[in-house]
């Protein structure tokens, strides 16, 4: 395989950017990822702030089937030998740098979340869930007030997402995140692909399918098993703690290449419907906390207090992040 011949081999060195651009990159993947980590709070609205998310999409979408097949075939014989340069051109096409300093922040953020929500969700559920209740009510509301729904076309959408995640949150609510590693792919599919759109967020479905907590813990006892592991642990322990992880990996690949882009296409299809079932399954989802605590400990007027106190700070918190960093127009998604 041959380089084209209408433009040079990318070199490495030449195409590494400088240590500023990696830094900024990976400082708005810790963004992300914190943002991502949290119900209520989208990954892809903190992209939008940050001016990368056309980049970013455009990042998602250039991997294509056949750009994979030609970066393996570059690797190959197949073609008359084995052609570096051309198999890294085509990681060029698809800013690979940018993806991968994005990736580690991200992904960096995302450990240290889960660490702090695991112990929160041992700790102290009430206040845990009800500060989610608070972001993901605050989210309805700044994503109601951009929407606008003129047709009973796109308010049947909106009904059916409501009552989707309505239904959805009561049953995976409170049932201890339980389900097959067939879950598990499947919720990593849409929280995946979910957390790049703006204002929709991927763990609040997380939560509606009762994988968020689940997800999480498996986190970080993965970690954990990984620290140990340097520190005499076994290997037993990191290979057990990291099929539900490695499961949920795999499926959100997958619906990032997929289900990412039938949703795009929607959008493209019939915006105005395809957000009203958006912002309707946020809606819905606020059973979801109510149904964790109500499984965890029940409620009684301590429990009630402490839940509406929480949810208030986080009502006020993701409201002053809205006001504060972004007025969200949701024609820009």
């Amino acid at each position: 395989m041959t380089p084209s011949p209408d433009r040079d081999p990318p070199t490495i060195r030449g195409s590494v950017p400088p240590l500023r651009a990696w830094i900024r990159t990976f400082l708005i993947g810790l963004c992300m990822g914190s943002a991502d980590g949290v119900p209520g709070v989208s990954g892809g609205t903190i992209a939008l702030i940050a001016g990368v998310y056309e980049r970013l999409i455009a990042a998602i979408t250039a991997v294509t089937p056949n750009r994979i097949i030609r970066f393996f075939r570059a690797l190959t014989p197949l073609d008359g030998g084995i052609d570096p340069h051309g198999a890294f051109a085509e990681l060029i096409d698809i800013d690979i740098w940018f993806l991968l300093a994005l990736v580690a922040g991200v992904g960096t953020a995302v450990v240290i979340v889960s660490r702090i929500v695991h112990i929160a969700s041992q700790e102290t559920p009430v206040l845990l869930f009800g500060f989610f209740f608070g972001l993901i009510a605050a989210s309805a509301v700044v994503l109601v007030r951009s929407l606008t729904v003129d047709s009973p076309y796109q308010a049947a959408a909106g009904v059916v997402g409501f009552l989707l995640a309505f239904y959805v949150s009561g049953v995976s609510g409170g049932s201890g995140g339980g389900g097959g590693l067939a879950l598990v792919f499947v919720a990593g599919m849409i929280g995946v692909s979910a957390m790049i759109l703006p204002g929709i967020s991927g763990s609040l479905l997380l939560v509606i399918l009762g994988q968020y907590t689940r997800m999480l813990t498996a986190l970080s006892e993965f970690v954990d098993a990984l620290i140990a592991l340097a520190t005499g642990g076994t290997v037993e322990d990191v290979t057990t703690t990291a099929v539900p992880v490695v499961t949920f990996i795999l499926g959100g690949l997958v619906g990032l290449f997929t289900i990412a882009r039938v949703v795009r296409r929607a959008l493209d299809y019939n915006r105005r419907a395809t957000l009203a079932f958006l912002v309707a399954l946020v809606v819905g989802a606020l059973r979801a906390p109510v149904v964790e605590v109500r499984g965890e400990v029940g409620f009684s007027t301590d429990v009630l207090i402490a839940f509406v106190a929480a949810a208030a700070v986080g009502a006020v918190f993701l409201l002053a992040l809205d006001w504060y960093a972004v007025d969200l127009d949701l024609d820009k998604v």
